[in-house]
């Protein structure tokens, strides 16, 4: 029985199929096999609208995807796979292969950092005047840096947190290693930001030695690390959607400044509470 797709949904299919990973001979080959038992190579060729020598390439590798199977005669014939286990096998194998694919690029990658770090710090020879700034507007690349100083601080660690997070301290573990490496950490919070799970790691963290404090309002966003090194986030205040721009510094006299700011907004914040507290208790007397 042969089955023809009419021409609207043929294109239709067509091209979810190309979007699957399939590319267009071998998806228009697909179809067409779809609508009949079996078919020669070169009989596919003329009703697909595939060159005919390009036509056992194309079957080759739909037999390879698991989209087509040889059915062995007097002579070769293909028929399609069943598309209800042809297309979830081929999202596992493609899944796999992207996996394999990512891991080895990573291994590479670790690889290329390491001999080009060298170049980068032969090439820079002598210090530019604005080497301890860096302007960071990649949430990424202001992730890695974030983590890097986080995994490097020995001493203190005081942040100003507040979404948008490139990488929000509640959720990451490195703030508890360093907690156990002895590292004094506090962290600054906007109180109407917190949901339910947000304030359930609060008490892991407090539990964990982290100090905690919540304000209604920050500044910006900040983190500083030994006092001396650490990196500021300020939102754009040109474009209409909010995009923060992170500025990563390393110097003891901006490090100094925003200590200052922090230990200024963690005074405020705990002579509210004790205001507050009184007013309680006067109020209550």
């Amino acid at each position: 029985m042969k089955t023809e797709l009419p021409e609207m949904d043929f294109q239709r299919f067509w091209r979810r199929l190309q979007q699957l990973g399939l590319n267009a001979y071998e998806a228009r080959s697909y179809l067409v096999l779809i609508g009949h038992p079996r078919f020669k190579a070169l009989e596919l060729a003329a009703r697909a609208h595939v060159p005919r020598q390009k036509i056992y390439e194309v079957l080759d590798s739909l037999v390879e995807k698991g989209f087509a199977q040889v059915v062995q005669e007097k002579t070769k014939l293909f028929s399609a796979v069943a598309p209800s286990l042809a297309v979830p096998s081929y999202l596992v194998r493609r899944s796999q292969m992207l996996e394999r694919e990512l891991s080895d690029q990573s291994r590479m990658a670790d690889t290329l950092v390491n001999d080009l770090a060298e170049a980068y710090s032969e090439g820079r020879g002598e210090r530019g005047t604005l080497d301890y700034l860096r302007i960071v507007s990649d949430p990424e690349q202001t992730a890695i840096q974030y983590r890097r100083m986080l995994s490097e601080v020995r001493h203190e660690y005081l942040e100003f947190s507040r979404p948008p997070y490139a990488v929000d301290p509640l959720d990451e573990q490195l703030v508890k290693k360093a907690r156990l490496r002895g590292v004094t950490c506090r962290l600054l919070i906007e109180s109407g930001t917190l949901d339910a799970a947000h304030r359930q790691r609060l008490d892991e963290y407090a539990s964990a030695g982290v100090e905690i404090g919540q304000i209604d309002s920050l500044p910006m966003k900040l983190a500083v690390f030994d006092g001396k090194r650490g990196l500021l986030a300020l939102l754009d205040p040109v474009i209409t959607r909010p995009t923060w721009t992170a500025v990563v510094f390393e110097h003891e006299g901006m490090g100094e400044a925003m200590k200052g700011l922090f230990e200024n907004y963690w005074r405020n914040r705990a002579n509210e509470q004790l205001s507050v507290a009184g007013k309680s208790r006067d109020s209550a007397g």
